[in-house]
């Protein structure tokens, strides 16, 4: 049994889980920052569930989802967006300065996606350059523990409801 399949059966979630996907991917391709983003596509919002850095990354509020072309590489065509300079990230997201003050220059973004829409995103940010085709590959297979740790928490709130 994996450490990520004993999380997601111990009783303190969703956040087991989430801090298991986390030292999944660090153990898979490396990490600095790691936030995971959940997609409201009815509202047209996006909320932080989770984040290893909350004092410059909380997991409170939502944000409206922007109409630019990271929206449309990672939520229209469901592919990753990887930004191997903080030039390349400073071009789609606006906090480039708060990513670089944490030592981050590089990021990859892989969206989560159930029943043909992105749920949410798992971001992975990383020294510049971290981010090398064979790291990019070696994500896809995270994709899966990502889904399970999304559903499981949408299952949750239902469950309390």
């Amino acid at each position: 049994m994996t450490d990520f399949t004993k999380a997601i059966a111990s009783t303190d979630q969703p956040m087991a889980t989430f801090k298991a996907l986390e030292e999944l991917v660090d153990k898979t391709i490396g990490v600095k920052l790691f936030t995971l983003m959940e997609v409201d596509n009815v509202r047209g919002v996006a909320r932080r569930n989770y984040s290893n850095m909350p004092d410059a990354y909380a997991t409170s509020g939502e944000k409206p989802i922007q109409d630019n072309s990271w929206t449309e590489q990672v939520q229209g065509r469901h592919e990753t967006f990887v930004a191997n300079s903080i030039e390349e990230i400073a071009a789609v997201f606006p906090d480039h300065e708060l990513i670089q003050s944490l030592g981050c220059e590089s990021c990859m973004n892989l969206p989560i996606v159930v029943n043909e829409r992105v749920i949410g995103t798992l971001n992975c940010l990383h020294d510049a350059g971290h981010f090398t085709p064979e790291r990019v590959g070696a994500a896809e297979s995270l994709k899966q523990a990502g889904a399970l740790a999304f559903l499981l928490e949408a299952y949750l709130k239902k469950e309390a409801n």
